[in-house]
């Protein structure tokens, strides 16, 4: 995984860029009505109930507009809230806290609903060992805050990007000629660069199971669209050799038959593609 500084660096971005792209060569609404002198005080108001995330993002936020704007936190990320909670205060500039307002609704609401919708598929694992997985399909550019959400709800960052990890997946094995040339490829390339990245294979059927395991080396078998019979019959074949993911099309309906088939992770892109952002609005006090 990335390192504290390179996360710390993507959310630098998402903020800079978030504020250049809303704010540009001013927020002219308020420089045109709002004295600069003008002070103010605001209550982050949560609408719907759920599983808050963001508050420790907006503080970056706000400090970036202005960092002499205080913030009361009432409510820490990760825990749940109900319509009506307050979430935190922030007092200071009044055109400071308008030109942060939208960046931190659209950021908290989007992450409270990945941390909400990921808490959900945490409790539906409860009692067995099997933990729940972000994947890449993220929303472009703010991929840094949809992962600090899911880990926010419980659950655990697959790979960040391209870079700190390498998946052999279907089209890597197909055009490096079959997985035992493929996994053989990679090994000698990470050796040649100097490189220290985990490996995972995705295999589509118990027949490649059986060949990745003639190689040493593999981190993780993600066994893909697997029926439930023959996810147990993998991970009894896989044992202690390396870790297990299940993936593909599982939802709330299936996520608990497919950890009870033994596998040390499930991963569900839908934990971040397929949400509804949590409903909050900040309000003068």
């Amino acid at each position: 995984m990335i390192s504290e500084k390179q996360f710390q660096q993507e959310l630098d971005i998402i903020i800079s860029n978030a504020i250049r792209e809303d704010v540009g060569d001013g927020d002219h609404s308020s420089l045109s009505c709002i004295p600069e002198t003008a002070t103010g005080k605001a209550k982050l108001l949560v609408k719907e109930d759920g599983i808050l995330a963001g508050v420790e993002f907006a503080k970056q936020v706000f400090a970036y507009v202005d960092n002499s704007l205080e913030i009361e936190v009432l409510i820490e990320d990760g825990q749940k809230v109900v319509y009506g909670d307050i979430a935190f205060y922030v007092s200071g500039s009044s055109q400071s806290i308008l030109k942060a307002e939208r960046l931190v609704l659209n950021a908290m609401q989007r992450m409270s609903a990945i941390a909400t919708k990921t808490k959900f598929f945490v409790n539906l694992l409860e009692g067995t060992d099997t933990k729940i997985l972000d994947t890449r399909k993220t929303t472009p550019g703010i991929r840094a805050i949809e992962k600090w959400a899911v880990k926010i709800g419980g659950g655990e960052n697959h790979r960040f990007a391209l870079y700190d990890m390498i998946m052999l997946k279907d089209n890597h094995i197909d055009f490096a000629g079959g997985i035992t040339n493929a996994i053989k490829k990679t090994q000698e390339y990470l050796q040649k660069t100097n490189r220290d990245l985990k490996i995972i294979v995705e295999a589509r059927n118990l027949t490649e199971i059986e060949e990745i395991l003639k190689s040493d080396g593999v981190y993780r078998i993600l066994i893909d669209n697997f029926n439930y019979e023959d996810t147990r019959t993998a991970v009894k074949m896989i044992g202690d050799k390396c870790l297990t993911e299940s993936s593909g099309g599982i939802n709330e309906k299936t996520i608990r038959k497919y950890a009870e088939c033994g596998v040390n992770y499930i991963s569900s892109g839908a934990l971040t593609h397929s949400v509804y952002n949590l409903d909050l609005s900040l309000k003068a006090v």
